[in-house]
């Protein structure tokens, strides 16, 4: 036990209560229940009041004591987005595999250019199968379905002549299909 700490008496029993913190006040010998931050910069480190002097310390304490206007605009912006980053509108659509180009690609040309211009690899097994199949969110049942029977018609070894990459293209989309669906089910 620290030297500050003092045993206060209950009012309703009389009986001696244990770790009872005396007030930070100077010259006041009251408990001090009451914590309040020592400074800004240790906003978990407290000072121990009793009530009349925590309400005398809160009503003069100011967190912003010491800051340009500068800084205080800052500290205020930080708060209202929750202490989070944040990106101009439009930038962090580049994170995502949105089909921005809604003309055709006969060539296969777009996913390849699309993925080395974002520069990001798909990460999730969703979004790994959403490649696969060239689809783009949101993603419907009938879509999936739709994509899935004209890729499959492409691909199937019986379509090509049993050639070993048309076969290996087949079971990825067989996969890439079943990941999606087993997803969108509830």
């Amino acid at each position: 036990m620290s030297g500050n700490v003092r045993r206060a008496v209950s009012p309703s029993t009389g009986a001696p209560r244990p770790e009872a913190r005396p007030c930070d006040w100077p010259q006041c010998r009251e408990e001090g229940p009451h914590r309040a931050p020592r400074s800004r910069a240790e906003l978990r480190s407290y000072r121990w009041f009793c009530l009349a002097h925590v309400r005398q310390y809160n009503a003069a304490w100011n967190y912003y004591a010491g800051m340009s206007e500068d800084e205080v605009e800052d500290d205020v912006r930080l708060d209202t987005v929750w202490r989070r980053p944040t990106w101009r509108l439009g930038v962090a659509a580049r994170m995502f595999h949105f089909n921005l180009h809604p003309m055709g690609d006969d060539l296969g040309l777009k996913n390849g250019a699309r993925r080395r211009a974002w520069g990001r690899r798909p990460r999730t097994v969703e979004e790994k199968a959403m490649v696969v199949l060239d689809l783009q969110p949101p993603l419907t049942m009938n879509a999936v379905k739709a994509r899935y029977k004209e890729l499959v018609k492409r691909h199937h070894p019986d379509a090509n002549g049993g050639d070993k990459a048309s076969e290996e293209k087949f079971k990825q989309i067989n996969q890439a299909y079943e990941t999606i669906m087993g997803s969108l089910v509830p």
